[in-house]
């Protein structure tokens, strides 16, 4: 008798540019869900999209709120299904990983992203103007 065989994946990959604006995070949301939901030969690429979601929705509103000038979302998934996260924008600042405090009202993003990621790194552009944040995650 013989396991029945998981459909494999191809890689698959996006890239959006959006504008340092408010609503690119709300966007990035919104292209993050069409992308994992999106069928193929295996049905939808993610049946859990929350936590994907929300790093998107972090590191975008990192990127507008932090960087300069427009960020670069890129979404991949690979035939393991891991999706990765890369968050570009041409600011200086590296994200910043701030103490707990209770009465804060901002400053968790960070730390959330990388209790809910595998892997997060920073990767600093050659000329050292700007950043590559990069979060990878396993998606069910």
């Amino acid at each position: 008798m013989r396991a029945p065989e998981r459909t494999r994946r191809r890689t698959a990959r996006v890239e959006y540019h959006l504008p340092q604006q408010s609503c690119s995070a709300r966007r990035a949301r919104q292209l993050t869900r069409l992308f994992l939901h999106g069928s193929g030969p295996g049905g939808p690429a993610c049946t859990d999209t929350g936590s994907a979601v929300l790093v998107v929705s972090e590191l975008v509103t990192n990127a507008t709120r932090y960087g300069a000038g427009s960020c670069r979302l890129r979404l991949s998934l690979d035939s393991r299904d891991r999706l990765v996260v890369e968050v570009h924008d041409r600011g200086p600042g590296r994200p910043l990983l701030l103490p707990h405090s209770t009465a804060a009202e901002s400053g968790r993003g960070i730390a959330l992203v990388r209790a809910l990621s595998r892997r997060l790194s920073v990767v600093r552009d050659s000329d050292g103007d700007g950043k590559t944040v990069r979060a990878v995650l396993t998606c069910d």
